[in-house]
């Protein structure tokens, strides 16, 4: 098809499906292809062209006083035939027309729209690329074409595979699909997305391939059979294809033998639209499909203009009239004279050329789903305002050598490319028309769904659009419009493993994609609060993980409570300890003028009740949060309480042993040096030397509260920590050494006479002290945590108890209960114990 302008613009369209090649020979004229079975799809696009050149030159605005002409060949879907009339359009080697009445020849090809192929159109470019002729393609969408080393001068109105499969890939990640399988056509559309796929849906980590299988371009049943037993035996419900519908017929047939249904399948924009699938035989099968699919836009003015394409009857033998003549015989199912042999005799009618098309139904004239033709609309008038923006550039300001600018009279198409790639216009339907650095248009793309209506019709809408933002590709769908092929009416679970939930992390199969993974319960002490969660995290110091693993919580604090049974009665018993101590002071205080309690020294009785009683009240100390004061306190309390106790005993089995000494003749003499003053010095001495081991503990290595973590790695066991056991140990050995003494200086007044027994009483006391004592060392070392504070709280008050009942039992029992054996005369004739 050709149009005669000032510039012409050449054109490759698929107008027909089959091709037949001359036999190769040298003969003087070159003979052409044979070229059949029409395609009214592509001789609509081709119209498109046409029709845009049209309207553009009835604009004023754009290319003013310049007359666009068009040159339009049939690739007839073959490289070769595709190739070659490339080259006739850029070599001017093509057969002559006229374009004025004086002049003969072929005006200028600046520019190409085509081709549909990719495969073709790297072919065509790679030549076109070396003389920078500009190719704008409407239909070519692989990735490989951005590469602007090997094709500086290709430009695209289709959105890149890269952008396509960016696409599908926010598709699977709305949807929570992450295993499906991948279908590609054996040539370099398939294998570039396949390419691109992989890559992509690896780098966002949206998923996994099940399996990639390769179609074959042949009716190879054996392969299809192999591929849809693939398909069937796995467990991904996703099926992603990028091939051409013929692909698509040949595998559907082995899927309908098959029968293997419940698939979800996701269509490439190649077969997004394909008619031939949409059958009641195959819609149980392809029904709910989602489908990726070229910008629909509207063209206002091309059914006028489609309307008054008609045949030439005088010069149909001209290839242009000869392809409209294949159109009207293809939409009316005539022929025109001379028919066919034996077409009138079969009932075939004759074209008149007269025939009506508004009362015909055909596809040519719906222009109510254009899409590719959307895209050539695009690419001419890309070309259009290129040659625009040239051919208004000032002499002198032009962006070529020395300043120069293009001219009409002797265009370059290197110079149309500089322009093509800052064109940028929006089409009357309301899209902006721009390229990147890699020649492709901004990338959009509607999503489509295969609707099965209750009728058994089939129905194509739009269910959404992705389209590139400043934050990656923005996915829109109405999700309430998709048509689902399921029993449930629900979009299927497409998933190796189920997601893997918080307090859990994800284990790799060996030998199995990413995707296939076990869940494994994080471990005590971490947490995962995320799905799928390839590590699970350590929870802080003072946190430990909750039960379900997915989040950390502060750990339980022990230490020995107030309020657990064992705090409260360990109170209750420190409390009773020193209400008795208090009771038995105030019974001694008030009986103090009795013999019992004046004997062997009523004071050093009272200072040893007052320092049982501070014995039984340090051990509160040891009981509650601990804290620095009272880390620092309770050591030094019970050290100091029990040396006081402790040396009282010691003064008064001394005294004791001196009355004894005394009252044997010539021993007055040793009571002076035990008189009261004695007592009470020996007593505060004993008690400062060990008030001055605790002040040296203190001030070197002092006592403090801690977070001890290593009795239980749930739980913080607060404790005091002694800060330096050695003062501890001189603490406690001081301690023992006085019990010691007082033990064994008890022990050796045992058999005094009875008015001297309290030497018997004191001794028990003693080995009860003492017993305690031995048994708490190993106790407290081996019990953790709160339990050792318990244990020292149970030893100061069981050896607290054991000297109150043992030195003071005795007594307060004749005092109250046998009140006539408290006389002088009885204690000095029977003893305490009589």
């Amino acid at each position: 098809m050709h149009k005669a302008g000032d510039v012409v613009l050449g054109g490759l369209f698929q107008i027909h499906f089959f091709s037949v090649f001359p036999d190769l020979s040298f003969t003087s004229e070159p003979q052409h292809p044979t070229c059949h079975g029409f395609d009214v799809l592509g001789f609509r696009q081709a119209q498109t062209m046409a029709f845009a050149i049209d309207e553009i030159n009835k604009n004023n605005n754009l290319l003013p006083n310049v007359t666009l002409g068009y040159s339009l060949y049939d690739n007839c879907l073959k490289l070769g035939i595709g190739f070659r009339a490339a080259l006739s359009l850029t070599s001017g080697r093509e057969q002559q027309f006229i374009l004025e009445e004086t002049c003969v020849g072929t005006p200028p090809v600046l520019g190409i729209v085509g081709d549909s192929s990719s495969t073709r159109s790297i072919a065509i470019s790679s030549v076109l690329g070396l003389y920078r002729v500009p190719m704008v393609s409407y239909f070519a969408t692989c990735s490989c074409l951005t590469d602007r080393q090997k094709f500086p001068s290709f430009f695209r109105t289709i959105p890149s595979d890269a952008f396509q499969v960016r696409a599908m890939i926010q598709i699977l990640k709305h949807f929570g699909w992450t295993w499906a399988g991948l279908l590609i056509s054996d040539d370099d559309y398939g294998l570039h997305a396949a390419r691109s796929f992989q890559s992509d849906l690896a780098q966002s980590g949206g998923g996994c391939l099940s399996y990639l299988e390769v179609l074959p371009w042949e009716n190879d049943k054996a392969e299809h059979r192999r591929i849809v037993d693939v398909m069937r035996k796995s467990t991904a419900r996703v099926v992603i294809v990028f091939a051409h519908e013929s692909h698509m017929i040949n595998l559907m047939q082995e899927v309908v033998r098959q029968n293997v249904t419940g698939l979800q399948w996701i269509a490439s924009e190649a077969w997004t639209a394909a008619a031939v699938l949409q059958t009641p035989r195959l819609m149980p099968y392809l029904g709910g499909t989602l489908g990726i699919a070229i910008r629909r836009g509207e063209i206002p003015g091309l059914r006028d203009f489609m309307l008054r394409v008609r045949p030439d009857l005088q010069h149909n033998k001209s290839y242009e009239n000869s392809v409209v003549n294949q159109y009207w015989e293809y939409t009316f199912q005539c022929r025109f004279a001379p028919p066919p042999a034996g077409w009138v005799e079969a009932g075939g009618a004759l074209c008149t050329g007269e025939e009506d098309l508004e009362n015909v139904e055909t596809e040519f004239l719906d222009i109510s789903n254009l899409r590719p033709e959307y895209n050539v609309y695009k690419a001419v008038y890309a070309l259009a305002y290129a040659l625009d923006d040239m051919l208004q550039c000032e002499p002198g300001r032009g962006p070529f050598t020395g300043h120069s600018c293009g001219k009409l009279k002797k265009p370059e198409p290197w110079q149309l490319v500089y322009y093509l790639q800052k064109v940028n216009f929006t089409t009357s339907f309301g899209d902006q028309v721009s390229f990147d650095e890699n020649g492709d248009a901004l990338p959009i793309y509607d999503v489509m769904n295969w609707r099965w209506l209750p009728d058994g019709r089939t129905k194509i809408q739009n269910v959404g659009e992705v389209k590139e933002s400043a934050e990656g590709e923005k996915l829109t769908l109405d999700e309430d419009k998709i048509f689902w092929n399921f029993e449930f009416k629900q979009p299927p679970r497409s998933v190796c493993s189920e997601s893997c939930p918080p307090g859990t992390r994800m284990a790799r199969k060996k030998g199995q994609p990413e995707c296939c993974f076990d869940c494994i319960p994080c471990s005590e002490g971490k947490i995962s609060n995320n799905t799928d969660s390839m590590e699970c995290t350590s929870c802080p110091e003072d946190f430990w993980s909750s039960p379900q693993r997915d989040h950390c919580v502060p750990k339980k604090t022990e230490f020995l409570s107030y309020h657990e049974p064992l705090g409260i009665c360990l109170t209750t018993a420190s409390l009773l300890g020193t209400f008795i101590c208090v009771v038995v002071l105030g019974i001694f205080i008030y009986h103090r003028s009795t013999p019992i309690v004046r004997a062997n020294n009523s004071e050093l009785s009272f200072q040893l009740l007052f320092s049982l009683k501070l014995c039984f009240l340090c051990s509160l100390l040891f009981i509650g949060r601990p804290k620095l004061w009272t880390c620092q306190l309770r050591h030094a309390a019970f050290g100091i309480s029990f040396v006081l106790c402790v040396s009282c005993i010691l003064v008064k089995t001394m005294v004791v042993l001196v009355v004894f000494k005394a009252s044997k003749p010539g021993g007055e003499a040793i009571l002076k040096w035990f008189g009261v003053l004695q007592q009470r010095a020996t007593v505060f001495i004993l008690t400062t030397v060990q008030a001055a081991i605790c002040t040296a503990w203190l001030v070197s290595a002092s006592p403090a509260p801690h977070k001890n973590t290593q009795y239980h790695n749930d739980k913080i066991v607060y404790e005091c920590v002694v800060g330096s056991t050695v003062g501890f140990s001189i603490l406690l050995g001081y301690i023992g050494l006085l019990a010691i003494l007082s033990f064994l200086i008890a022990f050796l007044a045992r058999n005094l006479p009875d008015s001297f027994n309290e030497a018997k009483l004191i001794t028990f006391s003693m080995l009860i002290f003492c017993a305690v004592w031995v048994a708490f060392v190993p106790a407290y070392i081996s019990s953790p945590g709160k339990y050792a504070d318990a244990v020292e709280v149970f030893a100061i008050l069981a050896s607290s108890f054991g000297l109150l009942v043992s030195l003071f039992g005795p007594k307060c029992y004749i005092i109250l209960l046998r009140p006539e054996r408290n006389t002088k005369k009885a204690i000095m004739s029977r003893g305490l114990e009589s």
